[in-house]
């Protein structure tokens, strides 16, 4: 069976399995054939480059990343819904370490006819650059996926009413989840959303894993 045609089945299954669910966003192949080139290149990342954690750390075996398949369940739409005041809050490393972050605002999951409020945060990497995250845990966080969380990017844009895309099949997980000698930020109880969200990257280290390390 070619890849094409490979693409096709799982484009219909995804959409008949997504279809009693309101506005569930259908994937078409070049979505999916997009997602998993991503994937491959991860996967080549973390095997080769020398800032990989598998690189850094001479005990951390590297194993093919694992994901939930492509899914639009959890591909959502809102406006960021900026705080008056922008709050510069504590939170704790993976490590015991106590960092800084500012809340730029939040987005709003409309899941199953419920809103559920999700915090945008606004960092400082080592050179004093600024980035935008959102950190999270859900009903899947310490099973199927990272007991620490999972982690999404967030690309700000300067138009007050533009509509963001919070595509949680690229949901992944931070360095930590790889080697102890990473430290990563530890999502809040304001960051749990309070459902399974069964897209992006699963836990690492399954029992696969922890018997080849």
């Amino acid at each position: 069976m070619n890849n094409r045609i490979l693409l096709l089945l799982v484009i219909g299954l995804l959409q008949f399995s997504c279809g009693n669910h309101e506005n569930v966003v259908k994937l078409d192949e070049q979505f999916i054939s997009k997602l998993q080139q991503e994937r491959e290149n991860k996967d080549w990342e973390m095997q080769y480059d020398s800032y990989s954690p598998f690189k850094v750390d001479s005990s951390a075996k590297f194993q093919p990343l694992k994901y939930y398949d492509p899914t639009g369940e959890f591909i959502f739409k809102s406006k960021l819904y900026r705080n008056s005041a922008q709050d510069t809050i504590s939170i704790f490393g993976t490590r015991g370490e106590e960092r800084k972050a500012i809340i730029e605002g939040y987005v709003l999951l409309n899941y199953k006819g419920k809103d559920h409020k999700l915090n945008v945060y606004k960092s400082y990497g080592p050179q004093g650059q600024s980035y935008y995250s959102i950190w999270f845990t859900d009903k899947t966080t310490g099973k199927e996926t990272y007991p620490v969380g999972r982690y999404l990017d967030f690309k700000l844009n300067n138009d007050p009413e533009f509509i963001y895309e919070i595509d949680f099949n690229r949901a992944y997980n931070p360095y930590c989840a790889y080697s102890d000698l990473f430290t990563c930020p530890i999502p809040t109880k304001d960051d749990y959303i309070d459902f399974e969200i069964k897209a992006g990257e699963k836990n690492f280290h399954t029992e696969l894993n922890t018997e080849t390390k």
